[in-house]
């Protein structure tokens, strides 16, 4: 492990030695890259210089404790040597997550798809009380939410299907989790013999995908337009401004009316059906890395059930980890920060026992 930190040591300065390159400063691509580089490693490197702080401090306290007869002194390096190798073994624990690869994704917006699934109208129901859960997750990290199309549920409500993007650093390194099924368990509204119901909602979570990550030919697509509609199937619109855009290789479809204007409702399909082919890329590539290691928070497969809601109880499980939390109602007030975090400790530990790092030597 120390021959990876020195690598570390030395790229970073590699780093600020680009930056200071008058060239880079002609190129704005290359500039972003390699200043996005540095502040990944950034902490990686603070934590490796404190941890060598710390291991020439004990060395000099330990080299004291030995030759030292004063009695004051003595204990003053004692003291010292215990908060310092308090100090070395939080370090030695934090330096190999730190060395960990981060996903190269993490950092983009994020268009999540919230669809109700079995379960009738309490599904739909369900579907809209989650819309409202993520934006109050996103407003928490103060992250933009643009709602990017949304379709009624028939019946007493709800939603059927909402496509949000929320825009923020970071935005997919916390929402990637959600992926996967959300079941609810509660009395509906309307059951009047007090009988609790199952229902089911989908998440899919897509990072924002560039137009350098995906390659779509003009010929590729099918693009329809139409006038947007509303509930009962009525026309909202007197012009076409709505947009349905098929990808002809992959059978993808994507539609937007949420806007009056053709373009703005063009350009939002784009980037939906631009997620989506992304996805598809992952999904792929997941699906060759689940063959060697099957991930325990895995967020490849869509119709795993990876959480429930139970509402009777108060309680809050999700299924990936075996945590359950009695905080149900803060949960559904966006406040999913403790499920997350064990989410993302529990993604670290894997990735950690699968590279089999350890302790610096």
């Amino acid at each position: 492990m120390r021959d990876a930190l020195e690598k570390a040591k030395a790229r970073f300065a590699e780093l600020n030695r680009l930056l200071e390159d008058p060239a880079i400063h002609t190129n704005p691509g290359e500039m972003r890259r390699v200043s996005k580089e540095r502040s990944d490693l950034l902490k990686l490197v603070n934590a490796i210089r404190r941890y060598d702080e710390v291991l020439k401090q004990l060395e000099d306290n330990e080299g004291l404790l030995r030759g030292e007869t004063d009695a004051e002194l003595l204990a003053m390096a004692k003291a010292e040597v215990e908060t310092l190798s308090a100090e070395r073994a939080r370090l030695e624990e934090e330096l190999p997550r730190l060395l960990l690869p981060p996903d190269p994704l993490d950092h983009r917006n994020v268009i999540l798809e919230i669809r109700a699934g079995v379960g009738g109208d309490e599904a739909g129901l369900f579907a809209g009380e989650m819309q409202r859960m993520y934006t109050k997750y996103a407003e928490r990290h103060g992250w933009k939410v643009e709602l990017m199309e949304i379709s009624a549920a028939s019946g007493v409500g709800g939603v059927k299907e909402a496509i949000l993007m929320i825009v923020g650093e970071g935005a997919y390194s916390r929402f990637k989790y959600e992926s996967g099924v959300h079941r609810v368990q509660r009395v509906p509204a309307t059951e009047a013999s007090g009988r609790i119901h199952t229902s089911a909602v989908t998440v899919a979570v897509l990072p924002e995908a560039e137009e350098i990550d995906v390659e779509i030919k003009t010929s590729d697509l099918l693009i329809d337009v139409f006038r947007a509609g509303g509930p009962g199937g009525q026309s909202v619109n007197t012009a076409d401004s709505a947009v349905r855009i098929r990808h002809i290789p992959t059978g993808v479809v994507v539609q937007c009316q949420d806007e009056r204007s053709q373009l703005k409702n063009k350009n939002k399909a784009m980037k939906v059906l631009r997620a989506r082919l992304l996805d598809l890329e992952r999904q792929e590539a997941d699906r060759k890395l689940a063959a060697a290691r099957k991930s325990q928070v895995s967020t490849g497969d869509r119709s795993a059930k990876i959480r429930t809601y139970n509402f009777p109880q108060g309680r809050v499980t999700d299924h990936r980890i075996g945590l359950t939390l009695y905080r149900l109602q803060d949960a559904m007030e966006g406040d999913l920060e403790d499920l997350i975090d064990a989410l993302f400790a529990a993604e670290q530990a894997e990735r950690l026992a699968a590279s089999g790092a350890g302790a610096p030597a």
